[in-house]
């Protein structure tokens, strides 16, 4: 198949698109930036240069690709300010918004029979009352915290708009917390960093579960969407959703530091504001039972313990 990835060069794009040529799908990769052409040569993907947000460039970039399937994997997203992550996600927010829009009306011009999208299981998405553990028939959260509206409000309607393509396979992954090569949750990555110097502390009971998934399964999911996904939503995620309270701990373990330090949630919304203390304390975890199932996918990283261990030995080999 000819397949059109739009941020083929981002942490997941670098992971798929290998992924997809070595499956034998012709694959064109998008990005703004012509220095990144080596890149997706060196990759295996036919280079399009094309502003995400510029309707025009799009159509053009798709209309000249002719792709059987695009694969949404915009974002842009830097160092992330708890106390202000509707700032921080503004660029990405666009991009889910309009740079969605734009994508699917390029794809309807050229007939894409499938539309796989990046979207989020992790951070807060889910709703956040009921069990620990959601699945894709849960609700998002309703009522989110003030400075992350905007970002799940983006997320919502890039879900709506996939879905609601009737033209074609509208397909929404919902990935948990990424870790692995070119994240913050990787050697030298920021949140790595921030554990190992034990700048980020356990808040309240640290009850939140998160559900982490490694770059190279993600992109695997994904091969599997393009090749064989049905219509909806699929949370790509690991095996074991785990609560704050154990998953820092451990971590700091591997990387050969102290444990985290423990402070009550006044104090953490000082420095992480609401956002941070929802996301320590509140977060729901994911279940990956449909993407198993309906995907025929299983992560090699069942759990993010054997992820970060391996993650910490790479570090430790350094």
């Amino acid at each position: 198949m000819r397949v059109f990835v739009a941020g083929a060069t981002g942490a997941i794009g670098k992971q798929l698109v290998p992924r997809l040529v070595a499956a034998g799908h012709e694959v064109h990769g998008m990005t703004r930036s012509e220095s990144k052409q080596a890149m997706l040569h060196d990759l295996g993907a036919v280079p399009v240069i094309a502003d995400a947000l510029d309707p025009d460039q799009v159509a053009e970039a798709v209309a000249r690709a002719k792709p059987e399937v695009i694969v949404h994997q915009l974002t842009a997203i830097g160092a992330l300010d708890l106390r202000h992550v509707d700032r921080a996600f503004a660029l990405t927010n666009r991009l889910r918004t309009e740079g969605t829009d734009y994508l699917l009306s390029a794809g309807q011009a050229a007939g894409v029979r499938r539309f796989v999208a990046q979207g989020v299981a992790g951070y807060g998405a889910y709703v956040r009352t009921g069990g620990p553990v959601k699945s894709e028939e849960d609700p998002l959260d309703p009522a989110p915290p003030r400075d992350m509206r905007e970002t799940l409000a983006a997320i919502r309607h890039l879900e709506e708009a996939v879905l609601g393509a009737r033209w074609t396979e509208g397909i929404v992954l919902r990935y948990g917390a990424f870790y692995g090569p070119g994240t913050s949750l990787t050697p030298g990555g920021e949140q790595f960093e921030l554990v190992r110097r034990r700048k980020l502390p356990l808040v309240g009971d640290g009850g939140g579960v998160w559900s982490f998934i490694h770059v190279a399964d993600a992109a695997e999911a994904t091969v599997a969407a393009v090749e064989r996904g049905s219509r909806g939503v699929y949370n790509v995620v690991d095996d074991d959703p785990a609560p704050v309270a154990e998953w820092l701990p451990e971590l700091a373990q591997t990387l050969g530091t102290k444990k985290p330090m423990r402070v009550p949630r006044f104090i953490g919304r000082l420095f992480a504001g609401e956002v941070g203390v929802v996301m320590m304390t509140e977060l729901r975890g994911a279940s990956n039972a449909k993407a198993k199932r309906d995907l025929e996918w299983q992560p090699k990283h069942a759990s993010w313990r054997q992820g970060f261990a391996a993650a910490g030995q790479s570090r430790t080999a350094a």
